[in-house]
């Protein structure tokens, strides 16, 4: 999923679900657990980028 991640410059927001959706169906994942997981996995995974992008930045200074 490395291209479908929405960039602001320093901050990572979230995914393109519609892509995401589009994977998980692909890989046979059922569309109601995908909609109701994924969205808890994305704020996860988007903070955890935020805080290591945030952290190298300060190492940076």
């Amino acid at each position: 999923m490395n291209g479908q991640i929405g960039t602001v410059p320093g901050v990572v927001p979230g995914w393109d679900m519609s892509p995401v959706l589009a994977m998980a169906a692909a890989l046979g994942v059922d569309a109601r657990a995908a909609a109701e997981f994924l969205p808890v996995i994305e704020a996860v995974m988007a903070r955890h980028l935020n805080h290591q992008m945030g952290g190298s930045r300060e190492a940076d200074k």
